[in-house]
């Protein structure tokens, strides 16, 4: 099975992010807006109940996590996404650090928090979008005080598995 973990963002910011990915994301239906914290993986119902474990005891080692959105961004050479970029506080950063090394694996790309808002685009299409969006202006603080455990469906969409409060209870 696939799992991954992440952050969702508030109401107002994923109202926002998905007033755009409707239009721009195919992904758009099977997964709300959310910032990866780590990417997903493959793991056992046995294996889960044990990573379960392991993201329980991380997550209360670190307190809410302030988010700050300010601007639009682009991973483009590398790919055509467009996203919310979040501006990553030390903590987001530690407990990123944390999740990739407690689990094995190697993440594919380097931690850029971000909300993903468009994504499989071509390249005409992604300058057209990055080009006016750029422009709107962004102001979103917001504080996460939870991270998810989601797992993929057979349908390709993902759901919650576990939920985890960030600082001790």
């Amino acid at each position: 099975m696939k799992f991954g973990i992440v952050i969702f963002p508030s109401k107002k910011v994923q109202d926002y992010a998905n007033s755009l990915r409707r239009r721009y994301d195919p992904h758009y239906a099977l997964i709300p807006p959310h910032l990866t914290l780590k990417a997903a993986f493959e793991a056992t119902e046995e294996e889960i109940k044990e990573i379960a474990n392991k993201i329980y005891t991380i997550a209360r080692n670190f307190g809410p996590v302030e988010i700050k959105i300010n601007k639009i961004g682009s991973f483009k050479p590398v790919n055509n996404v467009i996203y919310l970029k979040v501006d990553s506080p030390e903590e987001l950063e530690k407990l990123h650090i944390e999740l990739k090394t407690a689990f094995e694996g190697d993440q594919e790309y380097n931690f850029v928090p971000h909300i993903t808002i468009g994504q499989k685009m071509s390249d005409d299409e992604h300058s057209d979008v990055y080009g006016s969006l750029r422009m709107n202006d962004i102001n979103f603080e917001d504080t996460a005080d939870r991270i998810h455990l989601l797992y993929q469906l057979e349908n390709g969409s993902w759901t919650v598995y576990e939920t985890f409060r960030l600082g001790k209870e």
